[in-house]
């Protein structure tokens, strides 16, 4: 397989080198956290003369031996070398019993450079700091980028390129079959995979019928609000009887394997964050095909999706904007800087961009404001609000 020299990651982790943290690297399930972990490891060897590299993948069969915390522990220190810098990396972790214990031990010596991967449903973000008493930092793999999509393939017609992404996704294992049908399959069977490997064994999860259904609606109603307890009517009505509590926590299993993401609302003018309603976005929107099929193919919300998700990708905190009773689609904010947007498929018609444009204009404040379209044309402004082509959007992560 092609290997794709992942630069933003890359730097995230060699800016980490010099740290004590616990470098925890995290996202969904074949998103690249392992070939991530080659490419930084490549790195070490050209750029780091004295680097002793402990590399450990989990995933290999000559590792079966070491997979308690005791045998870790010992395996990694007949490795040292103590007039080396001492990096280890390793992959899968949480296939080691007590890996926790080695890690932590690892830690307190202060003779290492900690670098770990590991199944999601094992390593949350909750959990991290209960896992592991030093401190650590976490680096978030999303698939790929539609910049990055561009990058594998060489691809020169951006238009085009965008038309491609948004069918295929950016789950970059797929990228090796030729047919739909078969990148589809195995995009689901990752879903599968993550399903019932992370979150059943995890949660000991009996009744395998409900969180199916779950998933389903929830793939089919990406970008609407929802609440556990319309979903838990709405299933129960369907002959499949569920209380809210299950569902909630059934969504936060979910989201806590970074399959989903919920997203919440803002109230724009009382400047707070509302408890209900929430909307859910995944992780790549090809799932969503892979698992229910391509014949409800509804744009705005696939592109919704793909612009949340890139939002996320470029480290803002996402919300849904409420204003009036009317919905703004994105309330973007990163440190001091915030910013509205509006998605749209076609805004061609102008009783279509005046709903677009309208719960915008109704923002009295001085921050940026946008509407993100399939105009295919080059920027424009209306009345302040900067009208911007999706895909152009997309390739310029320099300017939001």
């Amino acid at each position: 397989m092609k290997l794709l020299e992942r630069q933003k990651y890359l730097q995230k982790l060699i800016h980490t080198i010099n740290t004590s943290d616990i470098k925890v690297i995290t996202g969904i399930r074949r998103s690249g956290k392992s070939k991530l972990m080659e490419i930084f490891i490549d790195y070490l060897k050209i750029n780091i003369s004295n680097a002793n590299i402990i590399h450990i993948n989990y995933n290999l069969f000559k590792f079966s031996t070491i997979k308690n915390a005791g045998a870790l522990n010992e395996y990694v220190e007949n490795l040292y070398s103590p007039e080396k810098e001492n990096f280890l990396l390793i992959d899968e972790v949480q296939l080691c019993k007590d890996f926790e214990q080695a890690i932590n031990s690892f830690h307190a010596s202060e003779k290492y450079h900690i670098y770990i991967t590991g199944s999601n449903a094992f390593l949350l973000s909750s959990d991290l700091a209960t896992l592991f008493t030093g401190r650590t930092f976490s680096i978030e793999i999303f698939p790929f980028s539609f910049s990055e999509f561009i990058q594998y393939f060489n691809l020169q017609d951006l238009q085009k390129a965008f038309e491609l992404y948004t069918l295929q996704g950016g789950m970059s294992g797929s990228y090796l079959y030729d047919e739909s049908e078969e990148k589809y399959k195995y995009i689901a069977e990752v879903y599968n995979t993550l399903i019932i490997r992370d979150i059943q064994d995890k949660y000991n999860i009996k009744n395998l019928s409900i969180l199916d259904k779950l998933n389903d609606f929830l793939l089919d109603n990406i970008s609407t609000e929802v609440s556990a307890n319309n979903i838990s009517n709405t299933l129960t009505s369907n002959g499949s009887k569920v209380d809210d509590k299950t569902i909630s926590s059934y969504i936060k299993y979910l989201c806590s394997s970074y399959l989903f993401y919920k997203i919440r609302r803002y109230d724009i003018k009382g400047k707070k964050y509302l408890q209900t309603q929430e909307k859910y976005y995944l992780a790549d929107h090809a799932f969503k095909y892979a698992k229910l099929g391509t014949k409800n193919y509804d744009y705005g919300r696939i592109y919704e999706n793909i612009v949340c998700i890139e939002l996320l990708r470029r480290g803002y905190e996402v919300y849904t904007g409420f204003l009036y009773k009317k919905e703004i689609d994105f309330v973007a904010i990163k440190k001091d800087k915030k910013i509205y947007i509006q998605v749209s498929d076609d805004i061609s018609r102008k009783e279509t961009f005046e709903r677009e444009v309208s719960p915008l204009l109704n923002i009295k404040d001085a921050y940026p404001k946008m509407i993100i379209a399939r105009t295919k044309h080059p920027e424009t402004q209306h009345e302040g609000v900067r009208i911007l082509d999706l895909a152009e959007w997309l390739i310029n992560d320099t300017e939001d």
